[in-house]
């Protein structure tokens, strides 16, 4: 799952990115509106937890532009101390949930577990392709009912294949959704990733459809 984290203080910034990242979530972040939209419309999120003071652009017109390119993806508004009038606007505008400032972190990742479940139901999905199973709520493939030991980022691509099952996936999507934005060398990190996963899995598991991407049927 890929979550784009947007607010402008630095030290809550990072202890939310830290915070994340250490329960396997792929993470991008922003400190100002600009910079976040940049991030949102050049790469695929799973949620986005948006606070609403923020420089240059604020959260209310981030959200705006959020939701008139997609209507589904959860959005978590963070809002400080006296902005009841805040929160009920941007709950109207299409934000899913809020949390108040200050915080416990426990209390914003449960928020987004549910939110995840609620609108993708993926926490408790179980996904077959042949004698491969996939399950999202341990994270973890078996095949023949044994354990498959995939590295996070395999886990990642596989998962997203195999929840997009029977539908070419692009190689830019595939990264897009397992990668930070910031990381380089996509090309040839994604193919070790790619060939890992179909060596340890039956043959045909993962197929490539030439010039077009990958699929699970």
């Amino acid at each position: 799952m890929k979550l784009l984290i947007i607010e402008d203080e630095p030290s809550l910034q990072k202890a939310l990115v830290k915070g994340f990242k250490k329960l396997d979530y792929t993470v991008d972040a922003a400190g100002d509106g600009e910079r976040a939209l940049e991030l949102y419309f050049d790469n695929k999120y799973n949620l986005v937890v948006l606070d609403l003071n923020l420089p240059k652009l604020d959260g209310m017109n981030v959200l705006e532009e959020i939701r008139k390119e997609n209507k589904e993806i959860p959005v978590l508004i963070l809002s400080a101390k006296g902005e009841a009038n805040d929160i009920i606007t941007g709950l109207d505008m299409g934000a899913n949930d809020y949390l108040a400032k200050p915080f416990h972190f426990g209390e914003l990742e449960a928020r987004v577990r549910a939110l995840l479940r609620r609108d993708f139901k993926t926490s408790d999905t179980v996904i077959t392709s042949g004698d491969v199973t996939l399950e999202t709520a341990l994270k973890k493939v078996f095949y023949n009912g044994g354990e498959v030991q995939l590295t996070k980022k395999e886990y990642g691509i596989l998962e997203y294949l195999m929840l997009n099952k029977g539908k070419v996936i692009t190689v830019t999507e595939l990264i897009e959704s397992v990668w930070e934005s910031d990381t380089d060398a996509f090309s040839n990190a994604f193919k070790v990733h790619i060939n890992s996963i179909r060596k340890k899995l039956p043959d045909g598991t993962v197929k490539n459809a030439k010039g077009q991407g990958y699929y699970v049927e």
